[in-house]
């Protein structure tokens, strides 16, 4: 096969023409030819995604959970997920807050460019603050409520419940293996049918994935240029330590912790795992979504990793709803360069502070509609930073959650790794020639 015919440099191109797009149009004053003509290709490719991904989860875990014929196999299986889940998530602030205090962003901005940030996006601060504030209004056990769908439509036409869906499904799988008999097999043999139907649109609409990224990389420069390259220049530059930061503790993250968790659970290579999920990080990249990327996600975890379907149905979906590793990375580094600019000194409890609200925000904010932002309020309140001080970062926080859910979704693929080794449900990766 041709290098050029192989998923991922096909994304690779787009993601770059894109790039090179934006800035031309930036230039040529092409800016609302490309939001009207170009970035329309990206939002098709998003929705596409977002639509198959509860067919697609639903469907695969049914599958998979009826596969299993064990429930207490299903219930040790969900219960080392969460908790590698916890633990990396751990991992991950503890190595955003000694990243951000070694570097010390916070103390190179300069006070002009505080006080014209803070200005910009006061109004943005005040929505996102409402929001947050909904969030730590919640009961304790509010979340483990929310699983549980008082209606399987509704559930399954927002794809910020796909625990309610993952919850549905395994509770129809569980039904299925408790009637056993010739329905079971008739209706086992229906689901396995519709996951083969399901992949293949998946695949089918991957063949549009490099226009698709093509359009989102153009739009996405477009949007944070606006008519003004040059500002956007400056501000990214004046925030460079602050991005600086967040991508050091987000690559230590990777390397080390995902590393160890190989060396721990499998004798799997990093080499061979980035590998094997290229598109699905590269895809995360340009998406920004956990969720939009999960079918893609998925078809690479089963086909290249060989991790068997019943696991990945089951822990995939579940990371792309709590696992937030690099979003919760960012948090601790935002939160400190926050304080840092403001001239604020946090103590070593608020450190810790930190530590237990962004784990605990991470699962409770995740269904929320721009959850990262709303996770960072939650956690200044906890150790009272003014909130204001998120103005300081919103300018460059697209560019960053670009990285932060590639992260994230690398997570969820690891995990997915290290549960099916410690199953003795991994088989061989085969990856692209």
């Amino acid at each position: 096969m041709k290098w050029y015919k192989k998923l991922h440099w096909q994304i690779i191109i787009g993601l770059v023409l894109g790039l090179i797009w934006g800035l031309i149009a930036n230039f040529a004053g092409l800016n609302e030819f490309t939001s009207n003509y170009i970035k329309p290709v990206g939002t098709i490719f998003i929705k596409l995604l977002v639509l198959i991904a509860v067919p697609l989860v639903l469907v695969s875990l049914v599958t998979g959970v009826t596969s299993l014929n064990d429930t207490t196999k299903l219930s040790r299986m969900g219960g080392k997920t969460v908790g590698i889940y916890a633990i990396t998530t751990i991992f991950a602030i503890t190595i955003g807050l000694i990243t951000v205090n070694i570097i010390q962003p916070g103390k190179t901005l300069p006070p002009e460019t505080r006080d014209q940030l803070q200005e910009t996006y006061s109004e943005t601060i005040s929505d996102r603050s409402e929001s947050a504030m909904e969030v730590m209004d919640r009961g304790p056990l509010d979340f483990v409520v929310n699983i549980v769908p008082e209606n399987l439509v509704n559930a399954a036409s927002d794809n910020s419940n796909m625990l309610q869906i993952v919850f549905v499904a395994i509770l129809l799988g569980i039904g299925i293996i408790q009637i056993g008999g010739k329905k079971a097999e008739t209706l086992v043999n229906f689901f396995d049918a519709l996951n083969d139907v399901v992949i293949r649109i998946v695949e089918l609409i991957m063949l549009l994935a490099p226009y698709g990224v093509f359009a989102l990389m153009a739009s996405l420069l477009i949007d944070l240029a606006g008519d003004d390259l040059g500002k956007a220049l400056e501000l990214l530059y004046a925030l460079g330590w602050y991005c600086l930061a967040v991508l050091i503790g987000l690559t230590i993250h990777v390397f080390v912790v995902y590393a160890s968790l190989f060396k721990a659970t499998s004798n799997m290579k990093l080499k061979t795992f980035f590998r094997a999920i290229q598109p699905a990080m590269l895809l995360g990249f340009s998406t920004s979504s956990s969720a939009a990327t999960l079918p893609v996600t998925m078809e690479r975890v089963e086909k290249n990793l060989g991790v068997e379907d019943e696991v990945a149905s089951f822990v995939l979906p579940i990371g792309a709803t709590v696992n937030m590793d690099g979003t919760s990375l960012y948090q601790a580094v935002a939160a400190v360069f926050i304080a840092q600019a403001l001239g604020m000194d946090l103590t070593i409890v608020q450190q810790l502070t930190i530590v237990l609200t962004a784990t605990a925000a991470s699962i409770g904010a995740a269904g929320v509609p721009g959850a990262g932002i709303i996770m960072l309020v939650i956690v200044l309140e906890s150790i009272q930073v003014p909130t204001a001080g998120i103005a300081l970062i919103l300018g460059v926080d697209r560019l960053l959650d670009m990285f932060r859910t590639m992260v994230n979704i690398t997570g969820d693929a690891a995990v997915s790794v290290a549960v099916a080794s410690t199953e003795g449900l991994l088989g061989e990766a085969h990856l692209d020639d």
